[in-house]
């Protein structure tokens, strides 16, 4: 027995995809007779016609990122900005310090080298070498 049509009729009805139609064994004669949509929705009233649950998809679990030598991501320091905002400010004192003629172009050069060594902790560690 061929019902795809009352199968296509159906799924327009009832708003549905033809393959989630399922028609009862018992009742395939009374589905054969069907021809109007009110048809169609009384015998799915009576439980001739049901409308199977939506598949889906199986969920894709994402897998957890695991902390190895490649992946530890660590907050960077905070050393080398440091570093730089205590050169900057101590290259710049020193250039006040050669143009006000308080030291000699040969000073200014050792307190530049002295600078990138990290040898002075501060502005004021700076000053109090000269004196």
């Amino acid at each position: 027995m061929n019902l795809t049509k009352k199968k296509e009729l159906a799924s327009r009805v009832l708003g549905v995809g033809k393959g989630r139609i399922l028609f009862i064994d018992g009742y395939l004669n009374e589905i054969k007779e069907a021809i109007t949509r009110q048809d169609i929705l009384d015998l799915q009233k009576a439980g001739a016609i049901q409308i199977r649950e939506i598949a889906g998809r199986r969920k894709v679990v994402k897998r957890k990122n695991r902390r190895r030598v490649g992946k530890v991501k660590l907050k960077p320091k905070t050393r080398k900005q440091d570093y730089v905002i205590m050169t900057r400010g101590l290259r710049k004192l020193a250039k006040h310090l050669l143009l006000t003629k308080k030291i000699t172009r040969e000073d200014y050069r050792e307190k530049r080298k002295q600078i990138r060594a990290r040898k002075f902790r501060s502005k004021r560690h700076l000053k109090e070498s000269l004196e």
